[in-house]
C-alpha cells in the first residue's frame, strides 16, 4: 500500500519522478500514436500550458467571482456556434469533454420530454455506431433508449430508426462523424424526421465539430451536418480534439436558450446557500476555459485551415497506401482524419500486434474487426514509414509468420462470446484490476 510521505519531497525530485513515470507512456509526439492526443505543435502546446497556468486556481462554478471565465466561456461558445452555422439564438456551455456534453444533451432531452411533452420516462434513439457516452448517459439518467442498426456503408439506417420511434421518443441522434469508421450519418434525413414528429435531434460532432467546417472550406465534399440543417436542435463538439485545446474542454450547443434551460441544475433548499450549476460538473477548472479561449484566438481560421489541410493530405496518402497493400481495405467512406481498415484475408488483430512491436499504437475495433486511425498534424512526417512498416507486417502475416504476442488472442476470444453481458463482466474485472491500490 502506498502511503502519504511523512515529510515533503523537494520540487526537483518530484519533477524527476514525474518525468520517469512518462517512460512507459505512449510516445504521441513522435506521430506513432493514433488516438487520445491531438497534437498541434510545440508552440500551441506551450500556449496551452501558459494559459492554463494563468487560471489554474480559478473556478468556473462561480461566474460572479470570476467574470473573466464567464466572458471567455461565452466567447468560446459563440465562436463554436458561429463555426457550426448557429444564429444569435443558439446557446450553450462548455463542459469537461465529449462525454459530459453528450450527457447534458440527454439530460436536457429528458427534462424537455417530461416538462414539455409530459412523458414520465422519455425514450431516445441512437445509431449502433454512436459513442458509448450515450449508453453511459441513459444509464446514469434512467432514460429508455434503442440502438438503430447500420447500413452496409456504416451509416445509421434511417428507415430502421423511423420504425423505432414511439410515443415516448423525445430525441433522435446522428454522428458527424461516427468514431469507428469516420462516416457522417444522414443528418438531413434524421433531423427532418425529428421535426416532422415534433421531437429533438442531436448531432454528435464531438469528433468533427472543429474539423469538418474547415475541411469543407478546403473543398472536401460533405453534406450539411450542423445548425444549417433544419430540425437539428442540439450539438456536441470537443475543443480538446481538433480544436487543439487542453483537456478537458468541449461545448454543448442548443438551438435556443429556452432549450438550454433544461440542462441547468438549481437547488434553493441547501443551508449552504443558493446553488446553481450550468453543467454536470460542480467545480469547473478555469484553466481549461482559458486554454480553449487562447488557442481559438491564437490559431484563428487560418491556423485551423492549415492544420486541416495537413490532416486531409496525410489521410489521403495513408488510405491510398493501405488500399494498395494486398488484403487490406478502408471501411466505408470516411470524410475526415478518422477511419478504420480491415482485411478479409489477414487477422487484423495480429496485424495490430505486429505494428505494436514496431512502436505504432493502433486502436482495435470489433463488428467488423478493424484497426482504427486518427490523424493529426503530427502524423504528416511519419506517413511513409507507417505505410512501409504496415506493408512489411502484412506481408509477413500473409506468408504465415507468427505475430508477436499482444491483444489478438483477447480480441479473438471476446469475438466468440455470444453473451455480451459476459464480456461486460470481463471488462469490469479488468478495470477493477487496473485500479487496484498501488
Amino acid at each position: 500500500m502506498k502511503t502519504l510521505p511523512l515529510t515533503g519531497t523537494p520540487r526537483e525530485a518530484v519533477m524527476q519522478q514525474l518525468k520517469s513515470l512518462h517512460a512507459d507512456d505512449a510516445k504521441w509526439k513522435d506521430g506513432k500514436t493514433f488516438s487520445l492526443v491531438y497534437f498541434a505543435g510545440d508552440e500551441v502546446s506551450q500556449l496551452l500550458k501558459d494559459a492554463y497556468s494563468e487560471f489554474i486556481a480559478e473556478n468556473g462554478l462561480s461566474p460572479v467571482a470570476f467574470p473573466s471565465l464567464r466572458q471567455m466561456e461565452t466567447e468560446v461558445v459563440s465562436m463554436a456556434a458561429g463555426l457550426l452555422h448557429g444564429d444569435d439564438d443558439v446557446a450553450g456551455t462548455m463542459t469537461s469533454g465529449g462525454t459530459e456534453s453528450i450527457m447534458m444533451a440527454i439530460k436536457t432531452a429528458r427534462e424537455w420530454g417530461r416538462k414539455v411533452k409530459g412523458i414520465a420516462r422519455p425514450h431516445i434513439i441512437v445509431p449502433a455506431s454512436a459513442h458509448p457516452a450515450f449508453d453511459k448517459a441513459v444509464h446514469y439518467f434512467d432514460v429508455d433508449y434503442s440502438h438503430a442498426p447500420l447500413m452496409a456503408d456504416f451509416r445509421v439506417d434511417v428507415a430502421a430508426m423511423e420504425k423505432l420511434i414511439r410515443p415516448e421518443t423525445v430525441l433522435l441522434v446522428g454522428s458527424a462523424p461516427a468514431y469507428p469508421q469516420g462516416v457522417i450519418d444522414d443528418i438531413g434525413a434524421i433531423a427532418a424526421m425529428a421535426k416532422a414528429r415534433g421531437i429533438l435531434c442531436h448531432v454528435d460532432a464531438c469528433l468533427g465539430g472543429f474539423f469538418l467546417p474547415f475541411a469543407k472550406k478546403l473543398g472536401r465534399a460533405m453534406p450539411d451536418f450542423d445548425f444549417a440543417v433544419d430540425g437539428v436542435t442540439s450539438m456536441s463538439a470537443d475543443l480538446h480534439k481538433y480544436g487543439y485545446a487542453a483537456k478537458g474542454a468541449s461545448v454543448v450547443l442548443y438551438r435556443s436558450g429556452a432549450l438550454r434551460r433544461h440542462q441547468f441544475f438549481c437547488y434553493a433548499g441547501w443551508n449552504g446557500g443558493l446553488y446553481a450549476s450550468p453543467s454536470f460538473s460542480g467545480t469547473r477548472p478555469g484553466g481549461a476555459i482559458a486554454a480553449a479561449w487562447a488557442v481559438m484566438h491564437h490559431l484563428g481560421e487560418a491556423g485551423y485551415l492549415t492544420r486541416a489541410q495537413s490532416i486531409l493530405d496525410s489521410t489521403r496518402a495513408m488510405q491510398d497506401g493501405i488500399r494498395g497493400i494486398p488484403g487490406l481495405k478502408v471501411l466505408g467512406e470516411p470524410v475526415g482524419g478518422v477511419f478504420a481498415f480491415s482485411s478479409d484475408s489477414l487477422n487484423v488483430y495480429e496485424l495490430g500486434d505486429a505494428m505494436d512491436a514496431r512502436g505504432w499504437k493502433l486502436d482495435r475495433q470489433m463488428n467488423p474487426p478493424a484497426l482504427h486511425v486518427m490523424v493529426t498534424p503530427a502524423h504528416a512526417a511519419v506517413v511513409p514509414q507507417f505505410l512501409a512498416d504496415l506493408t512489411e507486417c502484412a506481408k509477413s502475416l500473409a506468408a504465415g509468420e507468427p505475430a508477436p504476442d499482444g491483444s489478438a488472442a483477447m480480441y479473438g476470444m471476446v469475438g466468440t462470446i455470444p453473451d455480451r453481458q459476459q464480456v461486460d463482466d470481463f471488462l469490469v474485472e479488468f478495470l477493477d484490476g487496473l485500479f487496484n491500490r498501488a
